[in-house]
């Protein structure tokens, strides 16, 4: 057997192994997304995001040692939820999830062209569309009722971090049916890479390491996006940046602002994030109890500045953990850019 074939046999049963696949998708549909996926994004990238997520799993099911998270210990979202119903706090933090707001935000960028003075680009993050179904259908509510030139997405679709993911491409399906296109997309540490081929059959261009270019009367803006740095670490900034012209406008998008840094000094000019939540449960004054985010508190929700990019963290539109907010409304974002 060659050694492409020995790799393929071996990424095929990983794929097989995974506890949650296994339970919701038949074996042929198993290896119909396996050999999408290494025609997708190459053997190399494939087997990797795959053989993490199936030591997840592994690990989420108890069959691993030293692993605690509070958003794979789901006894512990019971915990919370209960308590939170104890104190009668629980049902108006459940009533704020869906209180979605829309949020402009004028970005200033050195270079851009005239072309794109005023253009605006929707950004929509950390939706869990499967247990977010309020905020869901606000968000859909708002979308008939807004303009913008290209919608983003910078991942956290699913509600859990393992399992079956049909009903995210479902909800998935429901929300991008209201989406004008172009519409982008990159993947973010609760979302599986086998969500990829779905999400693109709707019209979804995930940018994983990649890099498209926009065109606008014969101007042009790069758009770059980078697999999950938060959990998978699978990104990879200088191949995401190894098409974009040096003197030529680009955006970043991350599921996690938290490669800041490397975003940068890669030369990119804004870098579009979320996963924060904006801290979701915030004491009075949007003040976060955690980010869980290697960053600074500063960068945790709005806009921010680091050397000569320009960021924004969006709070999110849905809910991770436990379906409450306090403090921190959900939003959508209308990023307006014009030349500085």
């Amino acid at each position: 057997m060659s050694v492409i074939g020995r790799k393929s046999e071996i990424l095929s049963g990983a794929a097989r192994a995974t506890t949650g696949c296994s339970q919701s998708t038949a074996p042929d549909k198993h290896s119909e997304i396996v050999a999408k996926l290494e025609n997708r994004l190459g053997l190399v990238h494939a087997k990797q995001r795959l053989g993490i997520e199936d030591e997840h799993e592994a690990q989420a099911f108890g069959q691993g040692l030293n692993f605690f998270h509070i958003e794979n210990w789901y006894s512990l979202h019971s915990v919370i939820r209960n308590t939170l119903k104890l104190t009668g706090l629980y049902w108006r933090g459940l009533q704020n999830t869906a209180r979605v707001q829309v949020r402009h935000n004028d970005i200033a960028l050195t270079g851009l062209p005239s072309a794109f003075d005023g253009y605006t680009i929707l950004h929509i993050s950390d939706m869990h569309v499967d247990m977010n179904h309020g905020a869901m259908q606000r968000l859909i509510e708002l979308l008939g009722d807004i303009d913008y030139d290209v919608c983003v997405l910078t991942g956290d679709y699913r509600g859990k971090t393992f399992g079956p993911f049909e009903e995210t491409l479902e909800g998935m399906q429901r929300v991008r049916t209201h989406l004008k296109s172009p519409v982008f997309g990159v993947l973010g540490n609760h979302d599986t890479v086998r969500m990829v081929p779905g999400l693109e059959e709707m019209g979804i261009r995930m940018l994983l390491n990649e890099s498209d270019v926009i065109e606008r009367d014969g101007a042009r803006l790069h758009l770059s996006g980078v697999d999950d740095a938060h959990f998978f670490r699978v990104h990879n900034i200088e191949k995401a940046a190894s098409g974009v012209p040096h003197d030529e406008v680009s955006i970043l998008l991350s599921h996690t602002p938290e490669i800041y840094r490397q975003a940068a000094h890669a030369g990119f000019n804004l870098l579009l994030g979320g996963h924060t939540h904006g801290g979701q449960i915030c004491l009075p004054g949007s003040i976060p109890l955690t980010l869980d985010s290697a960053l600074p508190r500063h960068m945790g929700s709005g806009m921010w500045q680091y050397r000569d990019m320009v960021g924004y963290t969006s709070v999110g539109v849905g809910s991770s953990v436990v379906t409450v907010r306090f403090n921190c409304l959900p939003e959508i974002t209308l990023h307006h850019l014009y030349p500085a």
